[in-house]
């Protein structure tokens, strides 16, 4: 077919502006489509027309992070004068090869360090649009854009023009090290990964115009380490005025290594970076960019390295629960919540279990001194297995949903709290009742684009309709900043009511007070064992340390 080109309004003043784990299926079917030439201001861009639609995949957003270039900010892209052929997915970002037994793992898209690109999905003739985000999750090591439970023609199907990034992953997004910190004219190292994604962010304000979305209502989301991105971007000031909503799917606000201080039970990232080079008989950055990647980070994954941000003062001034306390995130409604069987699929998560309930009291006691029976309260012995699987939810997850909400709801930011309890007879089956992730088939309303591995939904009307009203909730809030769906419950801002929605076989609105207690007690252990230099993350239950004092600051 011949081409139609489409040149936005808006690419003129924009111009002037500036003189920049699914199967990786391609979606919809392309066997019967058109083509279309999008005049954006990094250059002329030809994606697909499919069913009223626009396909875009595979724009670069900054040149290829690779060379010299690796472990470095990203760079801007100069306009481009030919026609980019964006008509299919580009490659992931490199990543260690996954255990076909995890319902999370299939087949990506070929992996390159040239993997820093975007996809959209638009509604045809789209004008002024409101503009979703979509960063994946994967524990910053794994993961991409292009997976098929990604795709987001069902958002375009509701007026919303939907990106999805991809952004570097593991040791070549989160390295810190003293060699690396010296070519920065800041003096600062790692968040490689975080800067890509606040360089996608400026490529969406300076181009999505052109695809006929409105770069003034733009909301950024993520579920897992896409939504602890989310909270990273709330918290740094380099994406302050890059978007205007947030979205953070089973976040968690642990403690995060800072760059040249050991703090709070983990060493500084500059130590962990020099640790991993000589592990991996690097004598430097030098020998480690000389390293294949593919074989680089296979090599990483032995030696316990994990990604985190970095605390550097410039990207991440300070610890996100810091920042959040002294109100420096960026003021936007936030939609957060988390699931109920979320360590069911992270077992890893959990220490051993006790020899009985004995044990299991006296470790809660040993742990939790003073609320210790609030503690036994909540997550009682007679059930040591659920205890332990709802401790570790609760204080990773449940309590960093309840506690972003809180915090936007303080800066005068309606903001909007969910608990997803849905289960259905395959994950149920596998032990594996609302387990992590689960909910992101029904927020995009993929229900069959899943992994093999997955299980599977049933095709019934109900789980349709769930699937319907979840994905229209997230569409009026990337709309207008507050949840809704037309025939279903309304959505209660959190409030002082501390309103929530509750997810089961369908949404139930008007709910209030989510786990009474829980948010209270994992609030005061993070606020004792950050003025006692303790870390907060999956030390907790039966693993937890001896909880610092009482002191008058903390609840």
């Amino acid at each position: 077919m011949t081409p139609t080109a489409r040149t936005s309004t808006a690419f003129i003043s924009a111009a002037v502006l500036f003189a920049v784990s699914a199967c990786s299926s391609q979606g919809a079917s392309d066997t019967d489509h058109g083509t279309i030439i999008i005049d954006a201001p990094a250059g002329p861009i030809q994606g697909l027309t499919l069913d009223g639609l626009e396909l875009f995949r595979g724009i670069p957003f900054a040149a290829p992070p690779v060379g010299d270039a690796r472990w470095a900010p990203p760079t801007r892209l100069a306009a481009w004068q030919e026609t980019l052929d964006a008509t299919e997915f580009r490659s992931a970002c490199m990543q260690p090869g996954q255990s076909a037994a995890s319902i999370y793992s299939d087949t990506l898209q070929p992996m390159s360090e040239d993997c820093l690109n975007l996809n959209i999905w638009a509604p045809a003739n789209a004008d002024q649009a409101p503009v979703f985000v979509w960063i994946h999750g994967g524990s910053l090591t794994r993961g991409a854009n292009s997976q098929a439970l990604y795709d987001g023609s069902s958002y375009a199907e509701r007026g919303i023009v939907f990106v999805s990034i991809n952004y570097r992953l593991g040791i070549l997004g989160y390295l810190a090290h003293p060699e690396l910190s010296a070519e920065s004219p800041d003096d600062v190292s790692g968040n490689y990964g975080l800067l890509d994604q606040v360089a996608a962010l400026q490529w969406v304000e300076e181009n999505i115009a052109a695809f006929g979305g409105d770069p003034d209502t733009v909301t950024i989301a993520g579920e897992s380490a896409g939504a602890l991105s989310v909270t990273y971007l709330m918290a740094s000031p380099l994406a302050h005025g890059l978007f205007d909503r947030a979205i953070a799917q089973s976040a968690y606000t642990l403690s995060t290594p800072e760059l040249r201080q050991a703090r709070f039970g983990a060493p500084s990232a500059e130590a962990m970076g020099v640790f991993v080079a000589n592990t991996l008989g690097a004598a430097g950055i030098a020998e480690l960019r000389a390293m294949d990647a593919g074989s680089l980070v296979e090599a990483t994954a032995t030696t316990g390295y994990i990604p985190w941000g970095t605390i550097d003062g410039v990207v991440l001034p300070d610890q996100l629960v810091t920042l959040f306390d002294r109100g420096e995130q960026a003021p936007v409604p936030v939609l957060a919540g988390f699931n109920e069987g979320e360590i069911r699929s992270l077992r890893f998560l959990l220490p051993q279990p006790p020899a009985d309930a004995g044990a299991y009291e006296a470790a809660i006691r040993n742990g939790y001194g003073d609320l210790a029976a609030t503690a036994l309260e909540l997550y009682p012995s007679t059930d040591l297995e659920e205890s332990m699987l709802a401790t570790t939810r609760d204080a990773m997850y449940g309590w960093t949903a309840e506690r972003l909400v809180r915090k936007q709801t303080e800066l005068g930011q309606p903001s909007y709290l969910y608990f997803n309890d849905h289960g259905y007879p395959a994950a149920d089956g596998m032990g594996l009742h609302a387990f992590h992730a689960s909910e992101l088939p029904y927020m995009f309303d993929n229900l069959d684009r899943l992994s093999p591995q997955w299980p599977a939904p049933p095709h019934t009307e109900a789980e349709r309709a769930l699937a319907s009203a979840m994905i229209d909730y997230w569409s009026s809030f990337a709309r207008n900043g507050a949840p809704g769906a037309a025939g279903q419950p309304d959505w209660q801002a959190y409030g002082d009511r501390e309103a929530y929605m509750y997810f089961s076989a369908a949404p139930q609105g008007d709910e209030v007070n989510l786990m009474s207690g829980m948010f209270e007690l994992h609030e005061a252990v993070m606020c004792r064992r950050r003025a006692g230099n303790v870390g907060w993350h999956w030390n907790v239950g039966i693993a937890a340390p001896s909880l610092p004092p009482q002191i008058p600051e903390c609840p």
